[in-house]
């Protein structure tokens, strides 16, 4: 699947650090302003117990995880709307991607420059909202502006029922809220997708703490980013983003002494990939055997000849039926052998919509 999770936030909050450890590239990440001018994009794996299972089942001779892509973003400042710092090159880029990842500083350090003086996530998320406000603002006042009057006069009912929408957009921004936080109906969000607007896009609010507090449930700033993302239905995940660059470069015995020393249960990345990929609508199905195990990524809802079509085109084009099963009757029974018995291996149709798990079988004819 080609989509796509861009990491922002404003310079020196930890963007490059956490890039780093997601990627395991070292990519510049410097103590002051602009270190990431071009959008660093990196392929992430993403964890997944099931395939180690089904490793363990199969001991096939390949192993082929799933992935996606995250992009690093330059730092944004205040008046990137207006094209201040790298302001139009931010807002371009972010315009790229499907999924916002903020990274928002939650540690005093006076060594770290921080652009705004002081560590205020609140302050810093408001800063950057702002600014993708002012930016999908222009977009509609300018949609307004060519199909308001011409809709009036034609009477057009498409034509209506969008600027209705605009409005609708209009006073949802003007009023200093995101696009995300209204409730739009399927039609509304049709209409909407070709403006391609910021604030629509989903967002996962990364709080980036200290190694002494990552195991702190009660740190000030994390709290307040919490209830922020509650008011607007979003996720935080927490992260020490120095710890994750380190943990990248150790062995799995290692990372996991590290992180028992640090009194946390898993990795900050496994949780942010992972909800990341939730975030962007993306499940996974397995196709499964002693030559290769397999994750697929297919986006939620997808039925399965366009999930078989992933794997090749012809598959999808001479769709004949799945052979379904899925991974919790496969882990709860050991073996295919007692699922078929059991009854528990289904024949799907084109009709069939994939399921986060199902290990498949493709039958086709071209």
């Amino acid at each position: 699947m080609s989509l796509t999770a861009g990491i922002v936030g404003l310079p020196n909050v930890g963007k490059s650090t956490l890039f780093n450890a997601i990627t395991k590239k070292h990519i510049l990440a410097a103590n002051y302003p602009f270190a990431t001018i071009e959008p660093n994009v990196g392929v992430v794996m993403v964890p997944d117990y099931r395939l180690d299972f089904l490793n363990e089942l199969y001991k096939p001779k390949s192993l082929v995880p799933t992935t996606f892509e995250f992009t690093d973003i330059a730092g944004l400042v205040k008046g990137a709307s207006n094209g201040e710092g790298l302001g139009n090159k931010f807002l371009s880029h972010i315009r790229e991607v499907d999924a916002i990842c903020e990274v928002v500083r939650c540690f005093d350090d006076s060594n770290i420059i921080h652009v705004e003086n002081d560590v205020d996530p609140i302050r810093d998320i408001e800063i950057i909202a702002v600014e993708l406000i002012l930016a999908d603002l222009d977009i509609v006042d300018n949609r307004l502006s060519k199909i308001e009057k011409k809709a009036k006069m034609s009477k057009d009912k498409e034509s209506l029922k969008e600027v209705e929408l605009l409005h609708k957009l209009k006073e949802c921004l003007e009023s200093n809220k995101s696009v995300r936080t209204l409730l739009l109906d399927e039609d509304e969000k049709l209409i909407m997708k070709p403006y391609n607007l910021l604030t629509a896009k989903p967002i996962i609010y990364i709080a980036n703490l200290s190694e002494e507090e990552i195991s702190n449930s009660e740190n000030k700033y994390l709290n307040k980013v919490l209830e922020y993302a509650k008011s607007e239905n979003s996720k935080v995940i927490s992260v020490c983003a120095k710890i994750e660059e380190e943990l990248c470069d150790l062995s799995e015995d290692e990372k996991n002494e590290l992180l028992s020393e640090l009194g946390v249960e898993s990795s900050g990345l496994d949780k942010l990939i992972q909800a990341t990929y939730s975030l962007l609508g993306l499940k996974t199905f397995f196709t499964s055997g002693t030559d290769e195990v397999r994750a697929w990524t297919f986006t939620d809802g997808m039925k399965a000849p366009d999930c078989a079509g992933i794997i090749h085109t012809d598959f999808k084009r001479g769709f004949i039926r799945a052979e379904v099963m899925s991974f919790e009757d496969l882990e709860k029974y050991k073996d295919e052998k007692t699922v078929k018995e059991k009854g528990k291996v289904r024949l799907e149709g084109k009709e069939y919509i994939m399921q986060d798990g199902d290990i498949c079988y493709f039958r086709f004819n071209v």
